[in-house]
């Protein structure tokens, strides 16, 4: 991966290597190991520059909106008038 450096800010350009090793190993473990820096050391970076981490997904309210699961059909039986 190669990233393109627009600023010589160095917390810009520390921040944008945080952001981009956690989105690209997923984890601060395998993150900071991109980095080639310890999981505290991240973790302090995360902290220092407000990183999101982990991303907060918003809540769905429908769960047949969750990726990865079939959606169930709904399925509603006649009301009939009483028998």
């Amino acid at each position: 991966m190669r990233l393109v450096i627009e600023t010589y800010n160095l917390q810009a350009v520390e921040r944008m290597l945080c952001v981009e090793a956690l989105n690209q190993a997923g984890t601060i473990v395998d993150g900071a190991s991109l980095l080639g820096i310890t999981r505290h050391a991240l973790k302090r970076r995360i902290i220092k520059h407000n990183i999101e981490w982990p991303v907060r997904r918003p809540l769905v309210s429908d769960p047949s909106m969750v990726i990865g699961q079939p959606a169930m059909p709904v399925v509603s039986a006649p009301v009939s008038a009483a028998e």
